[in-house]
């Protein structure tokens, strides 16, 4: 795991409700557990407060770093998504559909893709990106561009089914998530039934991060638009049951890790 991953999932999974902010040196003793060293995690720290993801704080236990509105925005949003119980049998049938301003900046266009990717959109055609739900992140995403956009709610005259597999790759995310299965429970397998406070936290943190990549593949497909025996929906049951027993030892490991303010 690099350092810069483990940083915004330990202030996503900890920190954020903790208020956001913690001294560098609790931050690098919390790291470690992970294997990452000190110094890949000050290198990280410092890329992101240049990048706008946490600015420098003075905590009782030393200077620190806090999120930034931006940072708690994106994790705010991502923890709905990660531990949010979404009712993907909901689904009214109308897409999301954006057309944004064209642009002929290789950089800003990069940018644009990663972060509509991000929300669960895909480029359908040229300018038009679509998702099955739409997402309040998507004008702050184009606007940071300076590009404008228009956003319409549409049903598809098509089979849904056939279009979620163009856009969103359905054997290959099957594939994707029997495999976190797979890694998943060897993780937990090698942690114990009870495991201490420091393993809790390094195997929960390590759960956490591999799911978090299906933020960006899966959007929270509505059942309507998968297979029958979605492998999803196993996968998803075992990450919010062992990322539940995981939580208290989690916590206790963070809580040490601040209270040794002066260590």
């Amino acid at each position: 795991m690099n350092a810069r991953a483990a940083l915004f999932d330990l202030y996503g999974d900890h920190l954020r409700e903790r208020g956001g902010s913690a001294p560098i040196a609790a931050i690098i003793r919390m790291l470690d557990a992970l294997d990452v060293a000190a110094p890949a995690v000050r290198t990280a720290v410092s890329r992101m407060a240049r990048q706008g993801w946490l600015a420098p704080s003075r905590d009782p236990g030393g200077p620190g770093y806090a999120l930034t509105d931006r940072a708690w925005r994106r994790l705010d949003a991502a923890a709905v998504r990660i531990f949010g119980k979404q009712d993907l049998g909901a689904w009214d049938g109308r897409w999301s559909v954006l057309v944004v301003e064209r642009t002929h900046e290789r950089s800003r266009r990069e940018r644009l893709q990663r972060g509509l990717e991000y929300l669960g959109y895909r480029l359908l055609d040229g300018t038009t990106w679509v998702a099955p739900q739409g997402s309040v992140e998507a004008e702050a995403v184009v606007g940071a561009e300076g590009l404008g956009y228009d956003e319409f709610r549409a049903e598809f005259a098509g089979d849904s089914r056939s279009l979620v597999d163009r856009l969103y790759g359905l054997d290959n995310l099957a594939r994707a998530y029997d495999d976190w299965l797979r890694v998943a429970r060897e993780l937990v397998a090698d942690a114990s039934d009870e495991p201490d406070a420091r393993t809790a936290f390094a195997t929960r943190s390590r759960l956490l991060h591999e799911w978090r990549k299906f933020l960006f593949r899966d959007p929270g497909l509505p059942t309507a638009l998968v297979p029958p025996d979605w492998p999803g929906v196993e996968a998803r049951t075992y990450f919010d049951s062992q990322a539940e027993r995981l939580l208290p030892g989690a916590r206790a490991y963070v809580d040490d890790c601040l209270d040794r303010r002066t260590s």
